[in-house]
């Protein structure tokens, strides 16, 4: 089975898709992760932006055991991720891995922001977890001020519709929601609300595949 979980920053996609796959006894991948660790790669080597080449190269050879979360949950690695995941070099060399790990025996649980639209269009499930901007801007703020970072409400609101409208105008594999994915909006839902909404939204459409609704 494979659940594939699309959504925008700081909407609890990563969360609602690591608590479904612990659930249902699947492997779970955080492919928005692959873009950060690139980024930060891109950062600390020092490589061009523009160089999409390079940066390809960079997403080739990643070894995740090279990164610490800490420095992969950064405002500075976030942009990063945005910008390289914007390349079609970049997304075309990360495509394979994110499909050979869904496919893996059993299946999988991966999120993202192409999941249901690209990586996994065959999804048995697709989500799209979203929430509104400023409850968003909310959430990662207090995320980044608990890691240090200074940054005001209004400034974290104007980087998160700054950072949607790219994630969703790039030309490659725009961040989209699929029109088969079922809508989980967090906005006014404690994280467990949530979860249980996600995973009764993914037992519902596998008891209509079992009827053959699907």
């Amino acid at each position: 089975m494979i659940i594939a979980i699309d959504g925008t920053l700081a909407s609890g996609k990563g969360t609602i898709a690591r608590r479904l796959a612990g659930w249902f006894g699947l492997a779970h991948m955080d492919t928005g992760r692959l873009y950060r660790a690139t980024g930060v790669a891109a950062l600390k080597n020092g490589t061009d932006f523009a160089d999409s080449g390079a940066l390809a190269a960079l997403a080739r050879s990643l070894d995740l055991s090279d990164f610490d979360e800490t420095e992969l949950r950064t405002g500075e690695a976030g942009q990063a991720a945005s910008r390289v995941a914007a390349l079609p070099e970049v997304r075309a060399a990360l495509l394979e891995l994110q499909r050979a790990f869904a496919r893996q025996p059993g299946g999988a649980v991966l999120d993202g922001r192409d999941i249901g639209t690209v990586i996994c269009p065959d999804a048995d499930v697709k989500l799209w977890v979203d929430a509104r901007t400023e409850i968003r801007a909310a959430r990662r703020l207090k995320e980044l001020q608990a890691a240090g970072e200074t940054l005001s409400l209004e400034e974290m609101i104007a980087d998160l519709k700054a950072r949607d409208a790219r994630d969703s105008a790039r030309a490659d594999a725009p961040m989209k929601r699929a029109p088969d994915a079922v809508l989980i909006d967090t906005s006014d839902l404690t994280i467990d609300d949530a979860v249980d909404m996600a995973r009764r939204a993914v037992e519902g459409r596998l008891a209509q595949q079992d009827r053959g609704c699907l």
